[in-house]
């Protein structure tokens, strides 16, 4: 995981809780996004855009199916905050 991922990992939960409409307390690293919290696809849309714009990075779409948990979302920020 990269060092800010790191850094900021429980300030990424927060934004990921936030954009899903769930408790904080409710998730952990491997709480699937849409089997376990219920989330749509327009939802991890907008995850894709808000990680982009908080970390001033580019992900690409292709990286959504990544996104299915915390660990996930850890995974592809780290690697986009790498490239």
């Amino acid at each position: 995981m990269n060092a800010l991922v790191a850094e900021r990992s429980d300030e990424i939960k927060q934004l990921v809780c936030r954009v899903l409409e769930v408790d904080a307390e409710q998730v952990s690293e491997t709480d699937l996004f849409i089997d376990d919290l219920e989330a749509d696809s327009m939802k991890m849309i907008e995850l894709l855009a808000h990680l982009e714009i908080e970390f001033d990075v580019e992900i690409d779409e292709d990286e959504l199916a990544r996104l299915v948990n915390l660990r996930g979302v850890y995974e592809v920020l780290s690697a986009a905050l790498d490239a």
